[in-house]
């Protein structure tokens, strides 16, 4: 599984050149107001110094930059001729609420580092990386959330091995970001469970739509729905079966290119229908280099500059035929979706897999 944690600011030590640059700052004023004509006074320039240090610094260094700004302050070839005491008291509390601020900040950053840890504690209990091979299966999988700075929002994706076979789900809850995390965590709990008891994909399927059924009923402000993919590699078998409520199609990606697995695709999850009925399983004939990659919408609805829809199918046949893993298959779509929208602006997550035998 491929996340890429992004780093939130203040949570690591910035780079030796960025913490240098109040003293070159510093540096740079005195040889400018020492060559420089008297009648040109830059000493208020000084007064840019201890701010900036705040986000470089903790207390003691931006205290260490203010006290060094204001001693030169008070050299005579540094100090302005019209700079008065009352300057100085300005200039020195100048350095004395910098000093607050930063502390202020290292105090935020801490928090933040903290929360941020907490956070990667429960998303990753939620949905923890996916190994390279599941039973028989191998697997490859890549995830993004749209919302900056979490790792897991309304998407969601899944293999277990079991009685059945090898069972995989690929599903889109409503909405992103932390919001949905509690929907997403009970439908993963509900397929795993199932995956156990049911011999057939449709009674995987009732048992998710039952699950968001109950969830939506104690929700008097919020609607509970989600799409979703199930797939099934029989023990033994050369064929998968693939179930679609509403989400879109799994392509099967092979040395030529990907085509669409043909399938009608049921009623989303969560509805409240009166009585759900999961669609027909369509049985579909793998070989063992045959890859099957299922994704959400967050990839075929990027756009490119000229608002252009991301076609997954046809960029298959130019990325498809080098991967030779499903890792390295998802690896190079993320690569090419990132290169062709530029910015995605909704969750996406990508599932590949290739039947026993097969590459990788």
């Amino acid at each position: 599984m491929d996340r890429g944690t992004q780093q939130l600011p203040g949570a690591g030590r910035p780079p030796a050149w960025l913490r240098l640059l109040p003293w070159l700052t510093m540096v740079l004023l005195v040889v400018v107001q020492l060559t420089t004509p008297r009648s040109v006074q830059l000493g208020f320039a000084f007064a840019v110094v201890p701010p900036l240090t705040t986000l470089l610094y903790g207390m003691a260094g931006t205290a260490a930059v203010a006290g060094t700004m204001f001693a030169l302050l008070l050299m005579p070839s540094i100090r302005a001729d019209d700079v008065t005491y009352g300057d100085l008291l300005a200039f020195g509390l100048i350095g004395v609420v910098s000093v607050v601020l930063a502390g202020i900040r290292v105090r935020r950053d801490a928090q933040l580092v903290s929360v941020r840890t907490v956070a990667e504690a429960a998303q990753l209990a939620v949905l923890p990386p996916l190994p390279e091979r599941v039973g028989p299966v191998r697997c490859g999988a890549l995830y993004r959330a749209a919302e900056r700075g979490t790792l897991v929002g309304g998407d969601l994706y899944d293999v277990q091995d079991g009685p059945y076979g090898v069972r995989a789900i690929v599903a889109d809850v409503k909405g992103h970001g932390l919001a949905a995390v509690g929907t997403v965590s009970a439908l993963l709990g509900t397929f795993r469970e199932a995956v156990l008891d049911e011999p057939d994909l449709a009674g995987v399927a009732a048992r998710l739509d039952r699950r968001l059924v109950v969830d939506s009923a104690g929700r008097e402000d919020a609607e509970v729905f989600a799409t979703a993919v199930l797939v099934e590699f029989p023990p033994g078998g050369a064929a998968v079966r693939v179930l679609s409520c509403g989400h879109p199609a799994p392509l099967v990606v092979d040395g030529d290119g990907a085509r669409e697995v043909a399938l009608t695709p049921g009623a989303p999850l969560g509805l409240g229908l009166m009585e759900f009925r999961a669609p027909e399983a369509v049985t579909v004939p793998i070989r063992p280099t045959d890859m099957l990659l299922a994704h959400t919408d967050g990839v075929t609805e990027a756009r490119d500059s000229t608002g252009a829809f991301y076609p997954l199918a046809a960029r298959l046949r130019e990325v498809g035929a080098g991967p030779v893993s499903p890792v390295e298959l998802v690896r190079s779509v993320w690569r090419d979706l990132s290169s062709y929208a530029g910015e995605v602006a909704d969750d996406v997550a990508l599932l590949a897999l290739s039947t026993p035998g097969g590459r990788g």
